[in-house]
């Protein structure tokens, strides 16, 4: 594909950013990103945890593709620090997997680590009492992605030349022949010569394409200031709920997986639930000082996979359905679609998350 290639991506969220970066840096001349609201993306609804192995994906191509993005991620957080001179929050602690119950079978690795009671107690202190054992993942690591990631991504495309259009909504993609061939949106007819779907929950609404919305409710923290050192300096990773320290003190709290659709806001149900979880994780959380809530939509699928490469139509590319993994995958999908898109390359690993092993028609 020629440098000079009319790039739209239409989806202006942690995906869609990290593929238009990519491509500037390929020496791709222009490229576009719409972008309805970029507060409204799946990031935001996150921890920012680069969970590989702390998710409990165990074998397969899922975790293929986690680990090899996870392994990704210093190299990309410092190019995109070289290229902005802002720091990402990129953080290799670690993250501890406590558990209630024992599993029937474990099995340890050089990068998994089972701990029994004692010694998951005596390796971090303040565990609840009902924590018998854990997994301890010392390759898994976390960003700020609110506060960091996010400024981060927004001005690496802007030093790199990206156009991003912020408040066009994608109303219909026109086909034609078994191309793409025109964007409808609230500003009008938009037209490129190659077209890539990054649309995270809202997907389904321009495809017929089973991605959908899992709202999420968080909450966080904030260490107070009579400690001399912070209780927690890895991410627990807990049965349906999650800690992730920053090294500033604060510390964020999740998350729920909703199946209400596009309903919105945080609700006393959902923030009962995650403050009852995290308490019997951790429990001084209880008397920490409360900072924010908020709460979101995951982009999810039927099989929990994403569905990455090429489309029915032979100039749009499919980046969407990342689920609960957006943030870890970010660097990978972008590598992988614009080796597809630049080069015509198609990597081994995109056969497993192709379109047609779901249902996806216009």
């Amino acid at each position: 594909m020629s440098s000079s290639t009319d790039i739209l991506i239409i989806g202006g969220g942690w995906i869609g950013l990290a593929i238009a970066i990519e491509l500037k840096l390929r020496g791709m001349r222009e490229v576009r990103v719409l972008s309805r609201s970029f507060t409204e993306a799946a990031a935001h609804v996150a921890a920012g945890m680069l969970a590989a192995q702390g998710e409990g994906i165990r074998t397969g191509p899922m975790l293929d593709l986690c680990l090899r993005s996870r392994a990704m991620y210093p190299d990309w957080t410092s190019k995109l620090t070289a290229i902005t001179g802002e720091d990402t929050g990129y953080w290799s602690c670690g993250i501890l997997a406590p558990v209630y119950e024992i599993p029937d079978n474990i099995t340890t690795t050089s990068d998994a680590e089972w701990l029994d009671k004692k010694e998951i107690h005596q390796y971090q202190d303040g565990l609840g009492a009902d924590v018998v054992g854990g997994w301890w993942f010392p390759k898994d690591a976390q960003v700020d992605n609110r506060r960091a990631l996010a400024k981060v991504l927004q001005m690496a495309a802007q030093e790199l030349g990206v156009e991003v259009r912020e408040g066009i909504e994608v109303k219909e993609i026109q086909q034609q022949q078994g191309q793409v061939i025109s964007l409808q949106t609230n500003r009008g007819e938009l037209r490129g010569s190659h077209y890539i779907l990054a649309t995270g929950a809202w997907s389904g609404q321009l495809l017929s394409v089973p991605v959908y919305p899992k709202k999420g409710q968080l909450f966080s923290v904030r260490v107070p200031e009579s400690y001399q050192e912070l209780p927690l300096q890895r991410v627990l990773f807990g049965p349906n709920t999650y800690i992730v320290p920053r090294r500033d003190g604060l510390i964020v709290i999740g998350a729920t997986a909703e199946d209400v659709g596009f309903s919105p806001h945080n609700t006393p149900e959902g923030m009962q639930a995650l403050l009852g979880r995290a308490i019997r994780l951790f429990p001084v959380l209880k008397y920490f000082p409360i900072q924010e809530f908020w709460w979101g939509y995951r982009p999810a699928t039927p099989d929990e996979l994403p569905i990455l490469g090429p489309s029915p139509w032979q100039n749009l590319t499919l980046a969407v359905g990342h689920y609960r993994n957006g943030i870890l995958l970010a660097p990978a999908t972008a590598n992988l679609i614009a080796d597809f898109v630049c080069q015509q390359k198609s990597d081994p690993l995109l056969s497993h998350f192709r379109w047609n092993r779901v249902s996806l028609r216009s």
